[in-house]
């Protein structure tokens, strides 16, 4: 039998809202556990301060954000408020834990470059919770030709076999971008989709203060702008490669101007489900869809996406794993998988050119 390990995967997404924890159980292939989850949200001064840092630092050279004063703060902020949460459901967990995947928080990532930039530091958050740490889970994945992204896809089959789903089948993600993973057996194919939560979070947050559209309570009273769709969506398909990742600064609200906010949140909100239902009817075979990320919460998004498609849409709450932590339940996962030097991503999953492990493992010093 394969040697069992105790993980705590944290993540923290794209829309700034907080860091999602999870702890498993797993052998870094078949055999996985869930055993706790927990949110630790941001104040809206640690938002400001993350957004402020997107925005500022976003797509200039990677000497220039590294060597910033405003990126060392950030990290080490973020770094702090990582470990504080680690404490926290430590302290509620009580059992052994032998290793944190700790994905930090995109600032760039530019593949064509080979670039990406969390903020974090794995020696500090290290020294003050003494567990070795798993961090950069992208790099290797660009070294080697890949986008660097989707990283989940590996967990998805890991989760298919969990629930003993045996057909042909799609998980779909609907964080701040979008991202599915195609399983067939042990096949796996993923790319990013578009984007998913980002510019309906946008536009809420701009017209209103309030953080997303709850339930898409917004969304479901407006009007669609399908003129914007057809642009929005040729441009989309024009540009796309066969693995595609992308970042949340690729795409803009600027060309919904003028429009009402609930008629820019119908029309955002439709978008994404369009994107979303366009790539499942282009697996016919498929019979379920499962579902993760807030996305999956928007009433309208997840209605025009079953208006718009045959399959059946499974919500991953309603078989009793909780959709908010698949993220933070990967890489914990993955980092199990980066201690044994298993692969994290493949040639169809990022476009890279061979199957490549990734994280890099800051383990505790041995006692003299």
């Amino acid at each position: 039998m394969n040697t069992i390990y105790t993980a705590l995967g944290m993540m923290s997404g794209t829309s700034f809202d907080g860091i999602d924890l999870s702890i498993i159980e797993t052998d870094g292939k078949d055999y996985l556990r869930l055993k706790k989850n927990f949110y630790y949200p941001y104040d809206s001064k640690i938002k400001k301060l993350l957004y402020n840092c997107k925005k500022k630092l976003s797509n200039k050279d990677s000497k220039t954000i590294l060597k910033s004063s405003l990126f060392k703060e950030s990290s080490r902020v973020i770094t702090m408020l990582h470990a504080k949460a680690a404490h926290s459901i430590l302290r509620v967990y009580k059992k052994k834990v032998h290793l944190v995947g700790f994905h930090g928080i995109t600032i760039d990532h530019n593949p064509s470059k080979k670039i990406t930039i969390q903020l974090g530091d794995p020696l500090l958050l290290k020294q003050i919770i003494n567990l070795p740490i798993v961090f950069n889970f992208r790099q290797n994945d660009l070294k080697n030709g890949g986008e660097g992204a989707p990283l989940i896809p590996v967990y998805h089959r890991a989760l298919a076999k969990k629930i003993k789903e045996k057909k042909p089948t799609l998980f779909i993600n609907v964080g701040g971008i979008s991202n599915f993973t195609y399983i067939n057996k042990n096949k796996m194919f993923a790319s990013d989709i578009g984007p998913g939560n980002c510019l309906l979070d946008e536009w809420i947050s701009s017209h209103t203060g309030m953080p997303y559209d709850k339930n898409g309570k917004m969304s479901s009273s407006g009007i669609v702008d399908f003129h914007f769709i057809s642009n929005f969506t040729d441009r989309l398909e024009h540009s796309k490669k066969k693995n595609v990742s992308y970042d949340t600064s690729d795409f803009s609200i600027s060309e919904l101007r003028g429009l009402s906010v609930e008629d820019g949140a119908a029309t955002l909100s439709y978008l994404t489900a369009q994107l979303i239902a366009d790539l499942i009817n282009s697996y016919p075979k498929v019979k379920n869809v499962y579902f993760g990320g807030g996305g999956r919460k928007n009433l309208c998004l997840m209605k025009v996406i079953k208006k718009l498609t045959k399959t059946n849409i499974v919500d991953l709450d309603k078989i009793g794993i909780d959709g908010d932590f698949i993220e933070s339940q990967a890489f914990a996962y993955l980092a199990i998988r980066s201690l044994l030097k298993l692969p994290i991503t493949f040639k169809d999953t990022t476009g890279s050119k061979k199957s490549v492990s990734g994280g890099v493992v800051y383990r505790l010093l041995k006692k003299s």
